[in-house]
């Protein structure tokens, strides 16, 4: 699978900016209703939002060896992958044959084997002083116990025409290989196959086939057999939407159980972090009575119809908690002083109102709806962690990418996007008029300029079909020469000096690379201060931390030019933040 290689931490910019580098969408020179946006600008946008070490730390739990190396695992091979073989010291066949004595045949040793192998975070090694057998020891024992409810034979132990062993319900797992009345060739579970939404574009339903209940964790619906055909099958979703069958019949009737315990489904955790204790429950978590235990795992599953006061005496849960205190006590599986077995004191998840909660994470990206006064239409083009499931896993390497460019189009009346390594800052003739005349059909960057009735203007960001004359104080244009009062000799309103007015559209040409000033012919270039026309001496300063600076203004610091990359107000234009609001020109 995939991972996302998260970056280092950035800063994060004053005005209405979640991320810490501001994107700069620019018209899309291939598509006149598109824009461009540049890769950096996401993967800055992505990296600010994922810095808390969970999303490594799921993102790590999630990887995967590949089907050939899994495919090779047979019990005592000398070839198995560490945590297969961590499993069969402390899980041996003799304990799986003792569980297992009701079991379907599709479900084995060997794919048992297979099915963890192909996750090595499962029964991993940990190097931090956790006990990793006993961890992984439990984790196992939590899984039986679960498999007894999800697709056991529920049979007395007394009942001796149906249970001739005497088998303890607990001993009871993986009877079921399919759900209970399907059978191949049936066409089930198909609601919402077929439509034109986000779903079926990233998860398209194929005709004729059945997605119902199979394997031990008993999979079911198309979204949930894409996301897993993804893991198991490098991103191919297709493959067990076509050949659903597999999850009953191969190793992957397991390997579906086991993704499943190791992924979280924001903002519930992995099962796993619930074990090893990697997971610490927020505030609000704990004042829902959600914490550390096999209750909580209860919760993660099936939380809506098993938590709560209301469902203490339900069968599904009571079978639960009876077969995980059976299996805890057969393999001497210790319980925590602040582990509960039980869910019914627990808010269910799906209860809380965790939405826009600051101390809990979540795994999922959709559109940042916010108006951004300084982009294009408002529109954000970024996206932001949400707590319900979309189209875009934060998990998942790319998909950041993805819900930028509304890859699978789940966001209705996004802005057509597309994602460059580098934009041309000369937009030549992508729609600023040659000369310095303002049209109210063109498009404006951040710094370009425009002369109307003898009065210069400058953007001050994107702006298209706002008059500079009517714009105000607070508009997308400011003066930079002339005077407006309707007499008088033209003056330079930052320095009050005759200015050298350009006859460009004064686009930024000369960036980061502190070549150049403005590249208006009539303009300042070289490093000369862009506001006088003089170099400035050593020292000199008029940056102030009272003032509000928009995109395109420049000030000097210590004699050094910054021009703004987008709206700021006391960011210290020499405090040499990389992705800051200032660049020095």
């Amino acid at each position: 699978m995939k991972q996302t290689a998260f970056l280092s931490a950035m800063i994060a910019a004053s005005f209405a900016v979640p991320s810490a580098m501001a994107m700069n969408p620019q018209p899309d020179p291939q598509n006149p209703e598109g824009y461009v946006v540049t890769r950096v600008e996401v993967q800055a946008a992505e990296a600010a939002q994922t810095q808390d070490k969970m999303y490594t730390t799921w993102a790590q739990a999630l990887r995967t060896r590949t089907n050939d190396v899994v495919e090779a695992i047979l019990p005592g091979a000398a070839s198995n992958p560490e945590n297969v073989k961590r499993v069969e010291r402390v899980f041996p066949e003799s304990d799986w044959d003792f569980l297992t004595q009701m079991a379907a045949p599709e479900y084995t040793y060997t794919r048992f084997l297979r099915a963890i192998g192909k996750f090595p975070a499962f029964c991993g090694e940990y190097t931090d002083g956790r006990d990793s057998d006993a961890i992984c020891k439990k984790s196992i024992v939590t899984a039986f116990a679960h498999f007894a409810q999800e697709t056991g034979g529920h049979i007395a132990k007394d009942n001796y025409w149906d249970n001739p062993l005497g088998l303890e319900e607990w001993q009871q797992a993986l009877v079921h290989v399919r759900e209970m009345g399907w059978s191949e060739g049936q066409a089930g579970y198909t609601t919402g196959c077929g439509q034109n939404d986000w779903q079926n574009k990233r998860w398209p339903c194929a005709t004729g086939q059945g997605y119902f209940g199979r394997g031990a964790k008993q999979l079911s619906y198309h979204f949930n057999y894409g996301a897993f055909s993804e893991v198991m099958y490098g991103g191919d979703a297709t493959k067990l939407l076509n050949e659903p069958g597999l999850v009953a019949d191969s190793w992957l009737n397991l390997a579906s159980a086991i993704w499943f315990f190791l992924t979280p489904q924001a903002p519930k955790p992995a099962m796993l972090h619930v074990i090893d204790r990697t997971w610490v429950p927020s505030q609000r978590e704990l004042d829902a009575g959600i914490g550390y235990g096999f209750g909580t795992t209860i919760n993660i599953i099936n939380g809506g119809i098993e938590c709560g006061e209301q469902n203490k005496n339900k069968g599904q849960p009571v079978n639960r908690i009876r077969y995980w205190e059976g299996l805890a006590k057969h393999f001497n599986i210790p319980i925590e002083t602040d582990e509960t077995n039980t869910c019914w004191q627990q808010l269910p998840y799906g209860s809380l109102n965790l939405q826009g909660a600051t101390d809990v994470l979540y795994t999922n990206w959709d559109g940042n709806w916010k108006y951004y006064a300084n982009r294009p239409g408002g529109y954000s083009f970024e996206c932001e962690l949400v707590g319900y499931q979309t189209a875009y896993s934060a998990l998942v390497e790319g998909d950041y990418e993805k819900c930028v460019s509304n890859f699978y189009e789940s966001h209705a009346g996004w802005p057509v996007v597309r994602v460059v390594e580098t934009i041309d800052t000369n937009p030549g003739d992508g729609g600023t008029p040659s000369d310095n005349t303002w049209d109210e059909k063109a498009v404006y960057l951040t710094g370009d300029r425009v002369t109307i009735n003898g009065v210069t203007y400058e953007a001050k960001y994107w702006n298209q079909g706002v008059n500079p004359e009517t714009a105000g104080q607070w508009g997308a244009w400011k003066v930079v020469a002339g005077d407006t009062t309707g007499g008088g000799t033209p003056t330079n309103p930052d320095t009050g000096t005759n200015p050298d007015a350009g006859n460009g559209s004064g686009t930024e040409t000369g960036g980061d690379t502190g070549t150049g000033g403005d590249a208006g012919t009539g303009g300042d270039t070289g490093s000369s201060n862009p506001d006088t026309g003089t170099t400035p001496d050593q020292g000199e300063t008029t940056w102030s931390a009272s003032t509000v600076y928009f995109g395109g203004d420049q000030v000097l610091v210590n004699g050094v030019t910054y021009q703004a990359r987008y709206w700021t107000q006391g960011d210290d234009p020499a405090s040499g933040a990389q992705w800051g609001p200032w660049k020095k020109i």
